[in-house]
């Protein structure tokens, strides 16, 4: 009996000694979040994204990941009823012994792999990523059942983004450009053809229509030197461009379209998208303020859906203006050597895409972080960009909007105007949320 009672207790400090030895899984942080929309970023580097549908998929992978944290955490709600047309989504009852962190960057993962060109390379990722979660304790079964769910919401997810009219664009008229005075036409040196004509006709998330914050309209055209357009076309010819003004330029460029005339060979640089860089924002700020990962997972979710629909109200101007880009018309009336700075991206000129991004992410932030955040934006450092301090959001989006006008790619009252709706977006989107989750 002795022996037996001694084995016994053997066993019990064995197994106690194997579990005190046995990694416990960590919870997830928002560096994980981070580094799926890399990956995605990265992906969309390759495939030349085009900056309009760079935030479709980013809003739909953000979403995928926010519905399984909504599920199983109470301070957060689902989008049901606060998003256009959002279902209301349900974990199946038979998916069970989970970790909902980790089936929310399952979630992510499996949407962006569905829904960018790209997207097959998203495995590669998601198995080194598994590996690691083998490695810090998750067990096989814990993360089976969380792939099983991850499924199960990104099926519903992508089947709610199928449903908001983008792959019906194929189907509508192709776009001429306008060859008369004052209309927007194909910039060298690759003279691209227009970018995402129709993207006014996607649903928003949060918009009763794409015309719902429609801005005045622009400075009318004219060639008389006397008109507010020809003084609008004196001042981009007439900047100095100091050497702060072209680092600013450089620093926001974020052209996915930009390309290098080599002679006889055209050599496409590579560069993000704007929504890429304000999600960048957004991670390093979540990071020093000690977000958590499901405060993260939401701030990242509206920022994300935020450049949706700024976007959409943007492009919705764009192309009913229509509007000549500096480059085209101070060569043609003022001088036929002039350069802007930066390349001229390929669309209409009124508004500013950035400014009305930029106003939309800062109003976002600046509610979740406040009016007078400092950090410092390393966003693009990977692509050979410095690091640049800001005190507010408020002060790099005006600085982002302002790039445009440095870089000679847009008049100022596309700036100006663009600012004021990107900041009626973003207000709009923060009281849609907030009132919806307060009922």
């Amino acid at each position: 009996m002795k022996i037996l009672f001694r084995l016994s207790v053997i066993a019990v400090l064995l197994s106690a000694a194997g579990c005190k030895h046995s990694p416990k899984p960590q919870p997830f942080s928002q560096k994980d979040i981070s580094h799926i929309l890399g990956q995605m970023t990265e992906l969309m580097v390759h495939d030349v994204t085009n900056p309009p549908l760079a935030a479709r998929f980013f809003s739909y992978a953000c979403l995928a990941g926010y519905e399984i944290l909504s599920e199983n955490d109470n301070r957060f709600k689902s989008m049901h009823r606060v998003l256009n047309d959002y279902p209301d989504l349900r974990k199946p009852d038979s998916i069970s012994g989970y970790s909902y962190q980790l089936a929310a960057l399952l979630a992510m993962m499996r949407t962006a792999g569905k829904m960018e060109p790209s997207g097959n390379l998203f495995g590669q990722y998601e198995r080194r990523f598994l590996d690691s979660c083998r490695g810090a304790g998750y067990s096989d079964e814990v993360i089976e059942s969380s792939q099983k769910y991850a499924l199960a919401i990104s099926k519903r997810i992508l089947a709610y983004a199928k449903a908001d009219g983008y792959n019906k664009i194929s189907n509508l008229p192709r776009y001429t450009p306008e060859d008369k005075e004052g209309c927007w036409y194909p910039t060298p040196p690759a003279y691209m053809a227009a970018v995402e004509p129709w993207f006014k006709t996607v649903r928003p998330f949060t918009l009763d229509s794409s015309s719902q914050f429609k801005p005045v309209p622009p400075i009318p055209f004219s060639r008389d030197k006397q008109s507010a357009f020809y003084k609008l076309m004196m001042q981009n010819y007439n900047d100095t461009l100091p050497q702060e003004h072209r680092i600013i330029a450089a620093f926001w460029d974020c052209n996915p379209f930009a390309v290098q005339d080599n002679g006889h060979l055209w050599i496409g640089l590579k560069k993000i998208s704007p929504g890429a860089h304000w999600l960048g924002i957004t991670g390093i700020a979540c990071e020093l303020a000690g977000k958590s990962f499901e405060q993260s997972m939401m701030i990242y979710t509206l920022v994300a859906i935020g450049l949706m629909d700024s976007f959409i109200c943007c492009w919705d101007e764009k192309y009913r203006s229509n509007r000549v880009r500096p480059e085209t018309a101070i060569r043609k009336y003022i001088d036929q050597k002039w350069s802007p700075l930066l390349q001229t991206p390929p669309f209409p000129e009124y508004l500013s895409g950035h400014s009305c991004i930029s106003s939309t992410s800062a109003a976002i932030l600046t509610w979740y972080f406040g009016d007078h955040f400092q950090y410092t934006d390393s966003v693009e450092v990977q692509y050979g960009l410095p690091p640049r301090h800001f005190e507010s959001f408020q002060q790099a989006a005006l600085e982002a909007g302002i790039s445009r006008f440095y870089g000679g790619i847009h008049f100022m009252d596309a700036i100006e105007n663009g600012r004021l709706q990107g900041l009626q977006v973003g207000e709009h989107l923060l009281k849609k949320v907030h009132i919806s989750k307060d009922k």
